[in-house]
């Protein structure tokens, strides 16, 4: 793997299941594993091992039939969970074990109820105790964006010297902006020497609850993240995950810019999200960017004269690179002639200037009254002259 490759850490199927109405079933697990795994996804956390025995069910199961993704098992920094996240992943070809333990003083004092020393001491205690399990261990200070940053530099230098291979600082809360973000990333890196000394990986996992989660994600592989941790649809808690889809086409799209490749196959995005629509009964949002509905759809006359002209006018990217079937041109009030003409074309009516007018006019007026045009109302609206030749019912 080289420096400019982007390890891509798919959680839909652990954070992502933790959004309501998002829980999986053991099968629905394995089945929604094999897509991410046709995706190109290089880790899979498949699930935390002590939240039930389903999930360790589940994250056993991916485990023995998921080969070429790392497997991943979320773990607190308590012995029973690093214990059981071990036995999860032992079947995998390259497990790993992801600890976490909170390094705001908001958490260490509210939710925990232990001083910053023993959080420090708590976290080389059980990353030592995960790499007697395994050697590739991740370690997540969580709540990192709100915490005090010469504590939060100090635990990853502690989690680093017990033997973490991968550090993610997570913006758990989905609080930080893309400036802020990155700037914390760099200063790790500068007040660490041994982050790019030891090749230790830096990780973003951000939230969305202020809208920023893809753009803190961009920010912080600028700033020399080499992993992004996300999910498919963007589901997760709260707001949800960054949205996978959305970090893979920027970076495609915006190679210039970033400069980096990854092992998603772009074509597989959209594919991977209907499976996911499918496995928890609700799809994403119609304007959602990549996998919606809308996403290459365009109404307004202006952007279909141009997108009939040349696509390259409305559209950063072919609707095939990320396995959508096409381009849709949706006719409503916004919608002009030259949409108009290229449909009735393909409906097989070819209309002179004036006739194309005059149905240019009836059209106008049957779209103030409905929302969806159909191709059956195009017809209606023709000239009496026009539906003759074709030998259409004239009433």
């Amino acid at each position: 793997m080289t420096q400019n490759h982007i390890v891509f850490f798919d959680t839909t199927l652990r954070d992502g299941e933790q959004s309501p109405g998002c829980s999986m079933t053991t099968q629905e697990k394995l089945t929604m594993a094999h897509a991410l795994e046709d995706l190109g996804v290089d880790v899979l956390e498949a699930g935390f091992a002590v939240a039930s025995e389903g999930d360790f069910a589940a994250i056993s199961t991916i485990a023995q039939a998921i080969r070429k993704p790392k497997i991943a098992s979320l773990a607190r920094a308590k012995q029973e969970d690093i214990e059981l996240a071990g036995r999860s992943v032992e079947h995998a070809d390259r497990p790993r074990i992801h600890v976490f333990l909170a390094s705001s003083d908001l958490h260490l004092e509210y939710k925990l109820k232990i001083s910053r020393q023993e959080a420090l001491d708590r976290t080389a205690e059980s990353i030592r105790l995960a790499r007697s399990f395994v050697e590739d261990v991740e370690f997540s200070p969580e709540d990192a964006t709100r915490s005090d940053r010469n504590f939060l530099v100090e635990m990853v230098r502690v989690a680093i010297e017990a033997g973490a291979t991968t550090i993610n600082m997570p913006d758990t809360v989905g609080y930080t902006t893309p400036d802020e973000y990155a700037r914390m990333f760099r200063e790790v890196r500068e007040r660490i020497p041994a982050v790019d000394a030891e090749n230790i990986i830096l990780s973003a996992h951000c939230h969305d609850d202020l809208g920023l989660a893809v753009a803190n994600s961009l920010a912080a592989i600028q700033a020399g993240a080499r992993q992004v941790e996300c999910a498919i649809n963007g589901i997760g808690e709260r707001a949800g995950n960054a949205a996978l889809e959305e970090l893979a086409a920027a970076l495609y799209v915006r190679k210039d810019y970033y400069g980096v490749d990854t092992s998603i196959k772009l074509e597989k995005l959209y594919p991977t999200s209907e499976v996911l629509g499918q496995i928890i009964t609700f799809k994403p949002s119609p304007n959602k960017a990549i996998v919606g509905t809308n996403a290459f759809a365009h109404e307004s006359g202006i952007h279909q004269h141009g997108m009939l002209a040349n696509p390259l006018c409305y559209e950063i990217m072919t609707p095939a690179s990320v396995g959508v079937a096409k381009t849709n041109l949706v006719l409503g009030k916004h919608s002009g002639r030259a949409a108009l003409r290229d449909r009735l074309e393909k409906l097989g009516f070819t209309l002179d200037r004036d006739e194309l007018q005059q149905t240019y006019y009836r059209f106008v007026a049957l779209a103030d009254r409905k929302k969806n045009i159909y191709d059956q109302d195009l017809i209606k609206i023709l000239p009496d002259a026009i539906r003759e030749r074709r030998g259409e019912p004239v009433v």
